[in-house]
């Protein structure tokens, strides 16, 4: 294991979702553990619970040996144990396989679902039910997609292939290639290359774009066809684009908040250009932005790599174009 490495847990995962992992700080008032989770697990668990899961053996050490109801405290010691989960609505669509091997597994992830789990999505996050599907504990992200993004999106199988595949995005060695429906703007030329300083600050949902800095986004949008909506649909009547969107760079939120500055913000986007408030359980209108391609060249063996979707944008009328 590598300096600094964390242990893997001694518990295996819960429908998906590891244990918790409880680190002790390096001294404290603490006579036993249980007054030190007592006072950290409030007020979201209350002192009779903590004693419950104790006395039940539900904390576990680096072993996986039960921790005893009387354990004296221990600076930076380490124990784990499973939290209860939030009430989730059931996402109603299926999580697609599109390649298993050794080192890597790769999804295609619907429109809503979060890739790791987070807040009020736990078990219903892709890496929760991905886990669950293939029977791979151990699976972790190489990269992330949005939650309202739909598309191609990558996993490792053990955490000695985690660093290699990770570095392919974090150093820009991915080729990724994304599908939008958004409005036509008649005055925009198009190729273009958007070039742009996005921030997102603390706190706040929304990136922006700040005039005159240096830029750090960088995107080739390209307009592929045209059509018309169907009577009966969302915007009946509208004119729409397909467009592929190919990012240079990843800054959080970069497509949407690209796209809406170019006056062209993606069909149901739930937060550019004006932040509406979604139901977690209303899956009706998905943000119509897909991960069409993702390609790259293996870091292990070498060899060029290419997923594509199968997935298909609801608000696009028009043909879809060939992989």
């Amino acid at each position: 294991m590598a300096r600094g490495a964390i242990p893997p847990s001694p518990l295996p995962p819960r429908h998906g979702v590891d244990a918790q992992r409880f680190r002790m700080p390096q001294g404290g008032p603490w006579t036993t553990l249980r007054d030190h989770l007592v006072e950290r697990l409030a007020p979201g668990l209350a002192p009779d619970e903590v004693g419950r899961m104790l006395a039940s053996g539900e904390f576990v050490d680096a072993t996986g040996a039960p921790v005893p109801p009387d354990a004296a405290f221990v600076p930076q010691s380490v124990v784990w144990a499973h939290r209860d989960l939030p009430v989730e609505g059931v996402h109603p669509e299926e999580l697609d396989v599109l390649h298993r091997d050794e080192r890597i597994v790769v999804v295609d992830k619907p429109h809503d679902m979060a890739t790791m789990p987070r807040g009020r999505h736990v078990v219903q996050s892709a890496l929760a039910r991905t886990r669950v599907v293939t029977g791979l504990d151990r699976l972790a992200p190489a990269h992330r997609l949005d939650r309202p993004t739909a598309g191609v999106l990558m996993f490792t199988t053990e955490q000695r292939w985690r660093g290699p595949y990770q570095r392919v995005f974090a150093e820009g060695l991915a080729h990724k290639e994304y599908l939008a429906v958004a409005p036509l703007r008649g005055d925009l030329r198009l190729p273009v290359v958007r070039r742009t300083h996005l921030v997102k600050r603390h706190g706040t949902h929304q990136a922006h774009e700040v005039p005159d800095a240096e830029p750090n986004a960088e995107t080739l949008v390209e307009l592929l066809d045209t059509a018309r909506r169907p009577g009966d649909g969302p915007g009946p009547g509208e004119q729409v684009g397909l467009y592929r969107l190919t990012p240079r760079t990843g800054r959080t939120h970069q497509l949407r908040c690209q796209l809406d500055a170019l006056g062209i913000p993606i069909v149901d986007d739930p937060l550019y250009p004006v932040e509406v408030d979604v139901r977690p359980d209303d899956f009706s209108r998905p943000l119509q932005l897909l991960a069409a391609v993702l390609a790259f060249d293996d870091p292990v063996d070498g060899r060029p790599r290419r997923f594509v979707t199968r997935r298909r944008l609801a608000a696009w009328p028009g043909p879809w174009p060939a992989p």
